[in-house]
């Protein structure tokens, strides 16, 4: 733990109503007493702790801005350190003023996430905790916001700790098996030992859901593929609710990928207008052809569109054939006559949702939009949501597994290196146990002030 005091602007850059100073350090309390004069008050009277003051920023020569500024002593503050916030004028002169006054007076401009990693450090949250304090800024929907309030609350730990608890009990059955053989029997030890862990791999391997991982990070990512003049754009503006694509009724106007982001029930869903697939001669509309092929294959659900005005050609069926993974079939156009055989369709992919929609009637989408919303749902019991997370959780398993192996081919004893080292992957995931390679890892993504 650094001894030194930091400072950082904590609120985004550009033009504001307010931009905040922040802080932390033993000597946060003499660097705010230096730059701040609150008004009313002597400059030899101590600030009282979580109290807000009004006052002047000053250089010592000349008043910087006019402010409000608070003090919080320790412990009781986000890193539990002394704390001292001051709150600007929202003008990028300002705030940057103030802080090289800061700096100036013996503070160092605090490294990216360090006012977090100190909270850590400190013992007031935990290494998930922390991470959820980056996911809850980042959060661009109501459910990534609720998964890192969740987390925030202790998720991840409260529900890997009873697991690292018990993998703690297990190793102590197995230390004592053998050190008192006489006692207890290879065959009850290993018994005992081996009914636990296969419950603990059970319980972990529920948890890592890394579909729901990155549901809940990058939102639900849906390709829409077709041959060209089906009406993809026309769908994706549809859904959208804004003219983002070029809709022509010539073929290939779409060329590269363009791409929308919607809300739905809260649920971030981002939706990719691939170019038309068909067989072409045109190097720039082959590019087009190639990087929507590629969309698709990394997409989480695919929408495949169909002219229902015109019968099934060649490359609709060979783009059903070929429609793996999560799919909708859309048989488009439905204000114009069908033709479209819609048993012919089913003959090909039967098991594949179909949904009859038109791009120039919103009330056709409805059906549309709810199978969004339940393929972007995400459990509200999810306990481990980041991917460092999900990795620790994967290792700890296969080190039980293979204690597991273990057990079944040598000794007890044989296990216990297998069973420590599921422990410490366990660990990682609250930071019970975090090297310096780890934290600078996780506090590498946070913004520079928090």
């Amino acid at each position: 733990m650094k001894n030194d005091t930091i400072a950082a602007i904590a609120t985004a850059p550009g033009t504001g109503g307010i931009s905040i100073i922040r802080i932390s350090g033993p000597e946060a309390e003499k660097i705010l007493r230096s730059v701040f004069i609150p008004s009313g008050m002597t400059a030899e009277a101590p600030p009282e702790s979580h109290r807000m003051m009004y006052g002047r920023l000053t250089d010592g020569r000349d008043t910087i801005d006019e402010c409000m500024a608070v003090l919080m002593r320790a412990p009781k503050s986000y890193t539990r350190e002394d704390v001292a916030e001051i709150q600007l004028h929202g003008g990028d002169f300002v705030v940057r003023q103030g802080l090289e006054i800061c700096l100036h007076e013996g503070a160092r401009l605090a490294d990216a996430g360090e006012f977090t990693r100190r909270a850590f450090l400190n013992g007031r949250i935990d290494l998930s905790q922390a991470e959820a304090v980056m996911d809850l800024i980042s959060a661009r929907g109501e459910q990534a916001h609720r998964a890192a309030i969740r987390q925030m609350n202790g998720g991840a730990a409260g529900f890997i700790r009873p697991l690292s608890d018990r993998l703690y009990e297990l190793q102590a059955g197995l230390a004592a098996c053998i050190d008192y053989p006489e006692e207890i029997s290879d065959e009850e030890g290993t018994g005992m030992l081996r009914k636990g862990l296969q419950d603990l791999v059970r319980r972990l391997e529920e948890a890592i859901d890394e579909h729901s991982s990155r549901l809940i990070h990058r939102g639900l990512q849906v390709a829409i593929i077709g041959r060209p003049n089906v009406g993809k754009s026309s769908l994706l503006n549809a859904l959208l609710g804004e003219e983002r694509a070029i809709v022509t009724s010539v073929p290939g106007t779409t060329r590269d990928m363009i791409r929308g982001e919607m809300m739905i029930g809260g649920i971030r869903v981002e939706l990719t207008d691939t170019a038309g697939i068909r067989e072409t001669d045109d190097p720039v509309e082959r590019i087009g052809v190639e990087r929507s092929e590629s969309t698709w294959k990394n997409a989480d659900l695919t929408l495949l569109v169909l002219d229902g005005s015109r019968e099934l050609t060649e490359e609709d069926k060979s783009l059903l054939k070929d429609l793996t993974g999560e799919g909708i079939v859309l048989i488009n156009k439905a204000d114009l006559p069908g033709k479209i055989d819609e048993d012919e369709v089913n003959a090909i992919r039967p098991e594949k949702k179909r949904i009859t929609v038109s791009a120039k009637e919103p009330d056709t989408l409805h059906r549309l939009k709810d199978e969004l919303k339940q393929y972007a749902a995400v459990s509200d019991q999810l306990a481990l949501t980041q991917p460092r997370q999900l990795d620790a959780a994967r290792r700890a398993v296969q080190h039980m597994r293979d204690a597991l192996s273990t057990l079944d081919a040598f000794t007890p004893d044989m296990a216990s290196t297998d069973l420590q080292a599921a422990q410490d992957a366990l660990s990682e995931i609250t930071g019970d146990r975090a090297d310096e390679k780890l934290l600078d890892r996780v506090f590498s993504q946070f913004c520079v002030g928090k």
